[in-house]
């Protein structure tokens, strides 16, 4: 017997039930059990080995003095060792109330002149948010096969939980041929640095006022998601789609650069670039000058990041763009005229640089530098 077999109405009602029985937070559930299934890939997600792990965790407390002392702050150098699962469920838990309002308003179906239309735009209000929710499992799943940790992507933290996937940082040190000492000690710098920098309640309520209004035009792939459905509208593509549900967000283009596009890729640009800068500084502080490691980072960036840049597109950010090289320039300034304690600015509300400051590193200094938060 064939799906064609089957009435439209039996479908649906199955369809309608089966959502009904899944609750307002279905879209999340699914975004978690698709996640998890792409980041075991095909190795099983094994754990680090104990010596690689313990090797980790000896460097940090050497790396966290060295981070306090940036920010004259006393922070616990504590970090928690995971797989690629593990970095994938942490990432959704802090991704999630980011995403959340997308989820809110879905996108909904002109299907006024097809037959059945009413059902059918009722499915589609249902379906939407479960579309959402397997654009970010398949985002998060695949943004932990080569990310370290959360500090991949500049965003907002509930909380300053620093987990690092130890194995990717193996498979990082042997690709570029780097003793896995320096890298494990870059990236307790860098994720120490961001951890501290985006856990705090003034810079993440500032990032969270940029991230509004860009989530708000990333939400036009929601739209894509929704037209492509009006096509759906017989059985034998229904069926498809129930097979292969991922298939669904094949191609779909973010906007092009608006105000809101250039204002949280200026602040998250000048963040990832302050990172790599006191990340740089506190490993030639612990071990010396490393100039293949800092070039090797930065190719990885460039060319082995594809899953962090789809996970930074999803927020309306580029991880790629003119805009990261002006960042670059922008903090060599700052560190070169006030070295980078100047950027203990960046705990404040008002300490992310605008657009147009991007361009004009003094202005922001002397901004921050005469705040009354100063």
């Amino acid at each position: 017997m064939y799906v064609t077999d089957f009435p439209m109405g039996d479908m649906f009602g199955d369809l309608f039930k089966m959502l009904g029985q899944q609750g307002p937070d279905a879209w999340f559930q699914t975004a978690v059990q698709l996640a998890v299934n792409v980041a075991r890939g095909d190795d099983g997600d094994p754990n680090a080995q104990p010596s690689e792990r313990q090797r980790l965790e000896e460097f940090a407390p050497l790396v966290g003095r060295h981070v306090d002392a940036l920010f004259s702050v006393s922070s616990k150098p504590e970090v928690t060792a995971v797989n690629r699962s593990g970095l994938t469920l942490a990432a959704l838990s802090q991704w999630k109330p980011l995403i959340s309002p997308m989820a809110e308003t879905p996108t909904s179906l002109d299907l006024e002149n097809v037959e059945g239309g009413a059902m059918l735009a009722q499915l589609a209000g249902s379906l939407g948010p479960l579309f959402l929710g397997f654009q970010l499992g398949s985002v998060a799943g695949h943004f932990s096969e080569r990310a370290w940790s959360l500090s991949a992507l500049p965003l907002p933290r509930e909380n300053a939980t620093r987990h690092f996937v130890v194995n990717n940082l193996v498979a990082f040190a042997e690709e570029w041929s780097l003793e896995r000492d320096e890298v494990y000690v870059f990236a307790l710098a860098r994720e120490f640095v961001a951890s501290l920098v985006l856990s705090q309640p003034g810079t993440g309520d500032a990032l969270r006022a940029l991230l509004v209004d860009a989530v708000r035009e990333s939400a036009a792939a929601q739209g894509d998601l929704m037209a492509r459905l009006q096509g759906m509208i017989n059985p034998e593509n229904m069926a498809s789609f129930m097979s292969n549900p991922e298939a669904l967000l094949d191609e779909i283009e973010l906007p092009g650069e608006t105000d809101a596009t250039r204002a949280i890729n200026a602040a998250c640009g000048v963040l990832g670039a302050f990172f790599d800068a006191a990340a740089e500084e506190i490993t030639t502080a612990v071990l010396g000058p490393r100039p293949s490691l800092s070039e090797a980072w930065r190719r990885h960036r460039l060319s082995d990041a594809r899953g962090e840049d789809a996970a930074a597109a999803l927020f309306g950010i580029s991880n790629q763009g003119p805009h990261h090289e002006l960042a670059r320039n922008f903090v060599t300034a700052i560190a070169l005229s006030h070295t980078l304690e100047a950027f203990s600015a960046l705990l404040r509300v008002d300490g992310l640089p605008s657009n147009y400051e991007l361009s004009d590193a003094a202005a922001w200094y002397e901004r921050v530098s005469n705040s009354p938060l100063a």
